[in-house]
């Protein structure tokens, strides 16, 4: 259950409306996702939200798939299902198929049993990995 309710359009204050009107504009949908209602009990935050992940999120040195799979995997790393769900549906719109999902899926394991190996052990960071190492 949500700590809050998620905000119809109908029960959204005018800011917050002018938020999802600009995110069905973007995004070319009529779809306003139940994490944008949430945040819709707190104007300001929806909107700052909502700049800052247009910024992060559109192209740059990494393409907008590769953004996806790093959020997928930070949101697994997280225990976000909302997140993970979220952004599986939006890295599979931007072109993810199965066997890079699969795959990302096996790398997503595979950090979190060699990090907490290494964590577990207390491994010491090698020279040659530390900045300015040799």
């Amino acid at each position: 259950m949500a700590v809050v309710p998620v905000l119809t359009d109908r029960a959204a204050g005018a800011e917050a409306r002018a938020v999802f009107d600009d995110i069905r504009a973007k995004r070319q949908t009529d779809f306003v996702n139940n994490f944008w209602r949430a945040l819709a009990h707190d104007p300001a935050l929806l909107k700052a939200t909502w700049e800052r992940v247009q910024a992060v999120m559109a192209p740059g040195a990494l393409d907008p798939l590769t953004k996806e799979l790093i959020y997928i995997a930070v949101s697994v790393a997280n225990g976000c299902g909302y997140c993970i769900h979220s952004h599986t549906a939006a890295a599979r719109a931007k072109g993810m198929t199965d066997a890079q999902h699969g795959e990302l899926l096996a790398v997503i394991a595979m950090a979190s049993q060699t990090n907490a190996l290494a964590t577990a052990l207390q491994v010491p960071v090698d020279p040659a990995f530390e900045r300015g190492g040799g």
